[in-house]
């Protein structure tokens, strides 16, 4: 029997969030388990029991939320993932991880897992083609963090340009490969 996989889903607040619902069916349909992990940003887009009814897990938003068991969450969520995928990635959050920051739950996950990461980038062409987002997406490369997308559509802005949310499709398709 096939052992079923645990995939940490954290969602940043870029508006493509609302692209992750289909991330979730997607995980849970054909692949195992889906916990989402959201940035205290992010729920000011979406409420975390919208992704609790799709997954069907509870979510974890806060890094000091109260919990009712004795229990170190970002170390037991990062001992339990068997890939992390950050969709949608915001600029932000690439930051903060490049740069070693862990001052939320999301960040303290990444920082302590030993399961490979995926990256899914979403954010204003403009802010994805800047240098320092350059610079700390090739970091994190060197460092073994996988990158998908983002790709040319239409933008938040009303831009068209790069930085659309990679097709579920191939998200799905490379947590696969990745797995």
């Amino acid at each position: 029997m096939v052992k079923e996989k645990n995939i940490i889903l954290g969602v940043s607040a870029s508006i493509a969030i609302y692209k992750s619902c289909d991330i979730v069916r997607q995980i849970k349909e054909k692949i195992g388990s889906v916990t989402v992990v959201m940035t205290k940003e992010s729920e000011e887009l979406i409420r975390p029991i919208v992704f609790q009814n799709l997954s069907g897990n509870k979510v974890y938003c806060g890094l000091f939320d109260f919990v009712d068991t004795w229990e170190i969450e970002h170390i037991s969520l990062a001992k339990k993932a068997d890939l992390i995928l950050l969709a949608p990635a915001t600029a932000n959050i690439i930051a903060k991880i490049a740069a070693g920051i862990c001052d939320d739950l999301l960040t303290c996950i990444i920082l302590a897992t030993r399961a490979p990461v995926l990256i899914a980038p979403a954010m204003n062409e403009n802010m994805y083609k800047n240098k320092i987002t350059q610079d700390n997406i090739a970091k994190l490369k060197k460092l073994g963090y996988v990158f998908i997308g983002p790709q040319e559509g239409k933008l938040a802005c009303g831009d068209v340009g790069m930085g659309c949310l990679a097709d579920i499709e191939a998200i799905i398709k490379e947590v696969n490969k990745v797995l």
